[in-house]
C-alpha cells in the first residue's frame, strides 16, 4: 500500500502558519541563496505549496512547482501572476517559464534524469517514507544534479536539554524518524545523509538554519535582526547539527553523462514518456490516460 500523504487542500497555509514567522521564512532565504545553483534549464519544487520561494529560480528556463494540493497551487499561480500584472511583457514571460503540476512525491510525473534541480523545502517533515521519496527523486535528477533537501532536526539543542531533563522519550540521539503528530516527523541528521547515500547523493554543502526559533526572542528581537545573525551561523554551526531545521546540498552520483533526458514527462500510471501535450490535458499515448489541464495546472493525480 502507499503511505499516507499529508494533503493541504483548501488550507489557510499561506495566510494562516505563516504569520508570526517572518524571522524563519528570511533565515530559509537566506540558506537557499547560498546554496541553490543559481541557473539551470530545468528545476523542479517539490511541495512548493503557494509559491513561496518561487522568486528564486529566475536563472532556470523551466521552473516546475509540484504539490499535491490544487488549491496550493492555484494561489501560487495567481501570486506570481499578479506580482506582474503592470508588465504584460514580464507576465508572459512567467506563464511560459512556470508550470504548475498537482502530483504525487512518491510517483512524480517526470521522466528519468528531467531535472537540473531538485528542491524540497519544508516537506520531508511530512513525508513517511523517505526511501522510497528519495529514490524518486534520485531518479528524475539527471547524473552530476543537484538535489536541495531541508528537514526538520531531531536532535536539535532543545530537543537534547529536554532529553536530558527528563529522561523522557523521545530520545533525539537515536536514528529512526520520530512521529509527533500524524505526518509530522523529525529526522536525525545522520538518518537522512545515509538515506541519501543509499540514493546515490552525496552531500555537498549543509547550513543550520532557524537556530534562534525561540518565542520569548523573536517578541524582542526583530526578525531582520535574528535572521541577519542566523546567516553568519549557519555555515560555521552546521556540523554541531542543533538547530531545528537543516538544509542540504547534494550531488546525484548515479552513473551516465551529465544530460538531462529530452523527455520531461512520465505517464504515472504505466511509466510510458510518449505524452502528448495539447492546450487542455497530456495524454500518454502508450496507456491513452489523459491528464487535465484545469486553471492552469497539470493535474496528473486524475486521470480521464
Amino acid at each position: 500500500m502507499p503511505p499516507d500523504i499529508c494533503d493541504y487542500e483548501d488550507s489557510p497555509w499561506r495566510t494562516a502558519f505563516w504569520r508570526g514567522r517572518e524571522y524563519e521564512d528570511r533565515a530559509e532565504r537566506i540558506a537557499l541563496a547560498h546554496m541553490l545553483p543559481p541557473r539551470g534549464t530545468r528545476l523542479c519544487e517539490i511541495g512548493a505549496g503557494f509559491g513561496r520561494l518561487a522568486d528564486f529560480y529566475r536563472g532556470y528556463a523551466r521552473v516546475i512547482l509540484l504539490d499535491y494540493s490544487r488549491s496550493m497551487l492555484r494561489d501560487a499561480r495567481a501570486q506570481l501572476l499578479s506580482r506582474n500584472t503592470q508588465h504584460a511583457t514580464r507576465s508572459t514571460q512567467h506563464a511560459a517559464r512556470f508550470t504548475f503540476v498537482a502530483a504525487d512525491l512518491y510517483n512524480l510525473p517526470l521522466a528519468d534524469s528531467a531535472l537540473d534541480t531538485a528542491v524540497t523545502v519544508r516537506v520531508l517533515h511530512h513525508v513517511a517514507d523517505i526511501p522510497r521519496a528519495f529514490a524518486e527523486i534520485a531518479r528524475v535528477v539527471r547524473p552530476q544534479g543537484t538535489y536541495l533537501a531541508e528537514f526538520a532536526n531531531k536532535r536539535h539543542v532543545k530537543a537534547i536539554l529536554r532529553y536530558w531533563l527528563t529522561r523522557r522519550p523521545p530520545n533525539p540521539f537515536t536514528l529512526e524518524p520520530y512521529e509527533f503528530v500524524k505526518l509530522n516527523f523529525d529526522f536525525h541528521p545522520r538518518y537522512i545523509a545515509n538515506e541519501l547515500g543509499k540514493n546515490e547523493f552525496a552531500v555537498r554543502d549543509r547550513r543550520a538554519v532557524s537556530t534562534f526559533r525561540i518565542a520569548v526572542l523573536k517578541r524582542i528581537v526583530p526578525a531582520q535582526i535574528l535572521a541577519t545573525l542566523d546567516g553568519f551561523i549557519q555555515r560555521p554551526t552546521s556540523n554541531l547539527q542543533l538547530s531545528p531545521s537543516i538544509f542540504l546540498r547534494a550531488q546525484a552520483q548515479k552513473p551516465g553523462a551529465p544530460a538531462l533526458n529530452d523527455a520531461l514527462w512520465r505517464c504515472p500510471a504505466c511509466g510510458s514518456t510518449d505524452i502528448a501535450e495539447a492546450r487542455d490535458a497530456l495524454t500518454c499515448r502508450a496507456c491513452a490516460r489523459a491528464y487535465a489541464i484545469l486553471d492552469g495546472i497539470i493535474d496528473f493525480k486524475g486521470a480521464r
